[in-house]
């Protein structure tokens, strides 16, 4: 069967290329983190039909690319009206199919993917344009003009909504797209391609290849046809996905690990620290901006701890489907094992567990008991490597120079949170900081306008804003001379 019904919505699990429905000869399991049940079987595409979808999308370029942004900017609207439309259906299979709180995915992810497309849409209209200047007498013009076609690679953790902060400003610049959903979440990638279909994008400009990273992901990044690439995910699937490049010179935009800080300064207001601290726990810890090192000045650091530990352990876990729920379960089996091995290592290496430590045995399944780490050694792989789930480590420090030392102690540089009782000292703090987002007594506020990303092994390039254009654009300059017009 092509086709399951899921949370209200008929999903159909085969390829969409070129506007058709394409079946592949294998098939490979979408499977509940919450119970574990199979949810449907779905095509696993290789080289062919990434080819497929490769010309497809090359056919359908010109004339999206012609449409102008205006054009393009009224059909991403009605696609957006539809994504409200279907929302509360949505929700549910993205629930359903990664695990992710369902009262998240209604009020805040959901939202967000229409947020994503309409925000994109109205800037390439409204915002894209550099004022015109003058270089002895000659006018400079710059344009942002489609670069072809563009493959986007986006991972499991909010996968439609991820997705769309590239699919948004892709579709906005004129590029046509081949999508490559994460293996273990693809459904709402595949329903999304039919509602791009009902809001008349037209055949071929969006495509969706399902599949595993090593074969429907490496064939589709090493197509000579691929005009741009842009990937979320891990440091080592980076690399090769950059050597694969490399070999067309294809610009890459990546968005990778983090093991960001989450600093507390010893003026700061210790009830927001513990709330923010805590807070880092969302989504099962599966977030890549997580500040999941706590760096807490040695004045505060134990009554910073103790009410840390009561409050996380206060936090409500279970099926994410339940509106009371805070923690749901982790995304698969072999993720969950994965966190196991790094607090086992830890401990094993003389760190001390302070709350949690493994799976929730109470729940049984995927649920892995939020987890904080104290007294590990400087340098190891608690406080460098990235867990990606529900696992902080504690540290103290004296001064804020040994905090913003520790706080850039990493190969990451994803983002940072700061907690700080006085803003000079924090202006002081963050100056020095290496990350591309750093949040202030805050964390999670995200303007579409601003650029994202992550600076040493976080990432390259920046997304939002005019940055995405940057990207998924050809910047041309076009210098007009004062002279040698007949009219």
């Amino acid at each position: 069967m092509h086709q399951v019904t899921l949370a209200g919505l008929t999903v159909d699990t085969r390829h969409v290329i070129g506007g058709e429905r394409v079946a592949s000869t294998e098939t490979f399991e979408s499977v509940s983190p919450i119970d574990g049940a199979t949810l449907a079987h779905v095509a696993r595409g290789g080289s062919a039909e990434v080819n497929r979808a490769v010309e497809a999308a090359r056919a359908a370029f010109p004339a999206w690319r012609d449409l102008g942004a205006e054009g393009r900017r009224e059909i991403l609207h009605r696609l957006a009206d539809l994504v409200e439309r279907d929302l509360e259906q949505l929700a549910n299979l993205e629930t359903l199919d990664n695990g992710s709180l369902l009262r998240s995915h209604r009020r805040g992810v959901m939202p967000r993917v229409a947020m994503n497309l309409r925000f994109f849409a109205d800037w390439a209209v409204e915002k894209l344009h550099h004022p015109v200047w003058q270089t002895r007498g000659h006018d400079n013009v710059v344009s942002w003009d489609p670069s072809g076609v563009a493959a986007l690679i986006t991972p499991w953790n909010a996968p439609l909504m991820l997705a769309t902060w590239k699919i948004g400003p892709a579709l906005a610049a004129g590029d046509t797209v081949v999508l490559k959903p994460a293996e273990w979440t693809p459904l709402s990638a595949s329903y999304f391609a039919d509602l791009a279909d009902e809001a008349g994008v037209p055949a071929g400009v969006f495509n969706v290849v399902q599949g595993f990273g090593a074969e429907a992901g490496a064939a589709l990044v090493a197509h000579p046809g691929i005009a741009r690439i842009s990937f979320t995910g891990s440091v080592p699937t980076a690399k090769a996905i950059a050597r694969s490049a490399a070999d067309n010179l294809t610009p890459v935009s990546f968005e990778l690990g983090g093991k960001s800080p989450l600093i507390v300064t010893d003026d700061a207001d210790l009830d927001l620290a513990v709330e923010l601290a805590v807070e880092q726990y969302d989504n099962a810890g599966q977030v890549c901006l997580s500040g999941t090192r706590l760096l807490v000045h040695e004045n505060i650091a134990e009554a910073f701890q103790a009410r840390f530990a009561e409050k996380a352990q206060q936090l409500r876990q279970g099926d994410p489907r339940e509106e009371a729920t805070q923690i749901g379960p982790q995304i698969h089996r072999v993720h969950l094992e994965r966190i196991q091995g790094f607090v086992e290592r830890a401990t094993a290496d003389g760190a001390r567990v302070v709350i949690g430590g493994g799976p929730n045995d109470e729940l049984g399944g995927l649920y892995f008991r939020p987890t904080l780490i104290a007294d590990a050694k400087p340098g190891s792989e608690i406080l460098t490597a990235e867990v990606f789930g529900p696992v902080l480590a504690v540290q103290t420090f004296a001064s804020d120079d040994d905090a913003v030392e520790l706080a850039n102690n990493t190969e990451f540089g994803l983002a940072a949170v700061v907690v700080c009782g006085n803003r000079e000292r924090a202006e002081r703090l963050t100056k020095n900081l290496v990350a591309g987002t750093i949040w202030v007594n805050c964390f999670f506020v995200r303007d579409l306008a601003a650029p994202f990303g992550g600076s040493k092994k976080s990432g390259i390039g920046r997304e939002g804003g005019t940055w995405s254009f940057d990207f998924y654009a050809d910047v041309k300059n076009t210098v007009y001379a004062p002279t040698g017009w007949k009219d």
